[in-house]
């Protein structure tokens, strides 16, 4: 059997807004990059059937312009977390494919040491806002996820969309 992850950075947030970091919103291009990534994900038949997510404003709005109609958990523990933490947090799931939303810098170490081999994307080790990574895990449960054990499937940033 095997799980799928969909890791993802959110969107281009608003550096403009008073308020803390958590409650930021996203900017017009961030808005735009979610929901071009929503599209992308339909399009190549990666729909998730949970989502994971950090709590922040930010995530959740990415999450929104997406546009899937799935369970999710929002958790203020992925809120800057380690990638101890994002892995901890993914076992809990059970379902098939997961979307996972969060930050910089946890969610680009948390890609790289999920994946035997990373992608040969130029983009992939800075994971810009946005950057999403689809990878499958030969695995029963999310129990079982080990580091270095994810096939890339595919992996896009909102530029090679627009």
């Amino acid at each position: 059997m095997t799980k799928r992850l969909i890791l993802m950075r959110h969107a281009k947030s608003a550096w403009d807004q008073p308020g803390p970091d958590h409650d930021r919103p996203l900017n017009t291009r961030g808005q735009n990059s979610a929901e071009a990534m929503g599209n992308w994900l339909r399009e190549n038949g990666y729909v998730p059937d949970a989502v994971l997510s950090s709590s922040a404003k930010r995530t959740r709005e990415t999450f929104d312009r997406l546009g899937f109609d799935v369970p999710s958990r929002f958790e203020r523990r992925l809120y800057l977390p380690t990638s101890e933490e994002m892995l901890s947090e993914l076992r809990k799931e059970s379902a098939a494919c997961v979307l996972m939303l969060g930050h910089n810098p946890g969610i680009a170490e948390f890609a790289e040491r999920l994946l035997s081999e990373t992608p040969e994307h130029d983009r992939f080790y800075a994971y810009p806002t946005c950057a999403t990574t689809v990878m499958d895990f030969d695995i029963v449960d999310w129990t079982a996820l080990q580091y270095g054990t994810g096939t890339v499937v595919n992996f896009t940033v909102p530029r090679d969309l627009t």
